[in-house]
């Protein structure tokens, strides 16, 4: 498999698991699901902030992509990364190669 295609696969493969990924963790559509990682979560932003959610901050973040998507600076954000972790995969992959040779 080409170094570009997995590099690919790990971009597209983030943006496609990212909403899936935010409503396991509690981030949905109807607002934050009690007793998950995302109320937890919460809960500690609040307290620390002295009992609310600051906005811009990463609970705020994450509430905001899980309810209305992410954004076209998030989904670009999200695909750097699982670029770059498709580059390290591929880098992994071809060192491995070369070492049973």
């Amino acid at each position: 498999m080409s170094r570009a295609l997995i590099i690919t696969a790990g971009a597209a493969g983030a943006v496609l698991l990212a909403p899936f990924a935010l409503g396991m963790a509690g981030f949905t559509t109807a607002g934050i699901t009690a007793g998950s990682v995302a109320a937890g979560m919460m809960s500690s932003a609040a307290i620390s902030s002295g009992g609310g959610v600051a906005a811009g901050s990463l609970v705020a973040l994450l509430q905001s992509a899980g309810a209305a998507g992410m954004s076209a600076t998030a989904t670009a954000g999200v695909a750097s990364v699982g670029g770059a972790a498709g580059a390290l995969a591929s880098g992994a992959v071809g060192l491995l190669k070369r070492m049973r040779k």
